[in-house]
C-alpha cells in the first residue's frame, strides 16, 4: 500500500454557522496568526473590512446574518484558509488540495496561486458584485442530477453541484425554488434548504459575475506549488488553468463537480486521509461514501464538529483529529501508530 498522503478538503456556501472555528482564536497560534493575516488583507485590499469581518464572525449575533454573501463567503475563505495553514503547520504539506466552491479559493491561496492579499482582494470584489444580485436560494436533493430533470421546469431552477451519486444541489430564485421544493417533497424526494440567500452556481448570477474576469486577468497568478484538483472542470488545477481568468471568473455561475474531482482524486491511489479543513461535517459525509473509505482504503477525519457548539468543543474535536489524522496515516501505510 502506498505511504499516507493527505488530502485538505475545503467547505464552501452552506458549511458556515456563528462562531465557526471560533473557539480556535486564541489557543491555536498558528490558527489565530493566518486567520489575522486574512483580515488584514481585507483591509489591504482597500474596503476596509476585515475588522467588521472579524467583529461578526465572532459574535453570537453578527450585524450582517452570515448566510448573506457579503458575510458567509468571505468567513468561509478566513476560516478555511486558516485552518489549512494550521495544518499544514502540524503534519506538512499536503498531498493535494480540494475545494469546494469558494473552498476552491482557499486552495488557491494555500497552494500559492494568488498571494493572500490578492486571493482576499478577489473574494471581496466578487461577493461585493454578487450581493447586488436578487434573492435566491439553494436546496440539497437526496438524489442523482438524472432523476430531477423532469422537476426543474423551464431553467430557472438548475443543478447547482453534484455532490455526490445520491446528493445534488439545486439553486435559483427563491419563488421557482420552492414550487421545486414542493414537488420533490410531494414525489417523496427528501429535502433541505443549504444556508444561503443568494443562488450560487446558477445562470441568474451571470449578469452580476460580468467584469470579475478584467480583476482576475490584473492579477498576478503562479502555477500551484500545492497540487490541486479543479471542482469544475476535469483534472487539475495546473499552471495554464490558473492563468485563465475566464476560469476563475466563472466560479459563481458554473456548476460544482465535487463528487467526480473527488472519485478521481480517491481512485488514482490509497493510503488517502481526506482532512476536512472547514466548518462542519459535510465533506466528510460525502467522502465517507466513496468506495476506497468504505473499504477502508482510504480514510476520513473531519477538524471540526458537525455543527456549532461551544469553543471548548472546537478545540476537543481538532485536537482529536489531528491525533486521528497521523493515527490513520499510520495504519494506512500498515504502520505502528504513534
Amino acid at each position: 500500500m502506498d505511504a499516507p498522503a493527505i488530502l485538505l478538503m475545503f467547505p464552501g456556501q452552506g458549511s458556515q454557522h456563528a462562531r465557526m472555528a471560533a473557539g480556535l482564536y486564541g489557543p491555536e497560534p498558528a490558527f489565530t496568526a493566518a486567520v489575522d493575516e486574512v483580515f488584514d488583507a481585507y483591509d489591504a485590499a482597500g474596503y476596509g473590512e476585515g475588522g467588521r469581518l472579524r467583529a461578526d464572525w465572532l459574535s453570537d449575533h453578527p450585524v450582517i446574518p452570515l448566510d448573506h454573501v457579503t458575510r458567509s463567503q468571505p468567513l468561509l475563505f478566513a476560516v478555511d484558509y486558516a485552518l489549512g495553514r494550521m495544518v499544514t503547520a502540524t503534519t506538512g504539506r499536503p498531498w493535494a488540495l480540494l475545494g469546494h466552491s469558494v473552498g476552491e479559493m482557499a486552495a488557491a491561496a494555500l497552494a500559492g496561486v494568488f498571494t493572500l492579499r490578492d486571493a482576499a482582494g478577489l473574494v471581496l470584489d466578487r461577493v461585493r458584485r454578487l450581493a447586488q444580485a436578487p434573492p435566491g436560494g439553494m436546496l440539497a436533493v437526496a438524489a442523482g442530477g438524472d432523476v430531477l430533470g423532469p422537476y426543474l421546469g423551464d431553467g430557472e431552477v438548475v443543478v447547482a453541484a453534484v455532490n455526490s451519486p445520491r446528493q445534488t444541489i439545486l439553486a435559483g430564485p427563491v419563488a421557482p425554488l420552492a414550487g421545486v421544493a414542493r414537488a420533490l417533497r410531494e414525489a417523496g424526494l427528501t429535502c433541505r434548504e443549504v444556508p444561503s440567500l443568494t443562488a450560487f452556481h446558477s445562470p441568474m448570477l451571470a449578469p452580476y459575475a460580468a467584469g470579475a474576469a478584467e480583476r482576475f486577468a490584473s492579477t498576478r497568478v503562479a502555477a500551484p506549488s500545492i497540487p490541486f484538483r479543479s471542482g469544475y472542470r476535469p483534472g487539475a488545477v495546473t499552471g495554464q488553468l490558473a492563468a485563465d481568468p475566464s476560469y476563475w471568473a466563472g466560479h459563481p455561475v458554473e456548476t460544482v463537480r465535487f463528487w467526480p474531482a473527488l472519485d478521481a482524486v480517491l481512485g488514482s491511489r490509497t493510503g488517502v486521509v481526506c482532512v476536512e479543513t472547514g466548518p462542519g461535517q459535510g465533506l466528510s459525509t460525502i467522502a465517507r461514501r466513496h468506495p476506497t473509505v468504505r473499504s477502508g482504503q482510504n480514510s476520513v477525519v473531519p477538524l471540526l464538529p458537525p455543527r456549532a457548539g461551544t469553543a471548548e468543543a472546537d478545540r476537543t474535536s481538532v485536537a482529536a483529529a489531528l491525533a486521528a489524522v497521523r493515527e490513520q496515516g499510520a495504519v494506512l501505510s500498515g504502520r505502528p501508530g504513534r
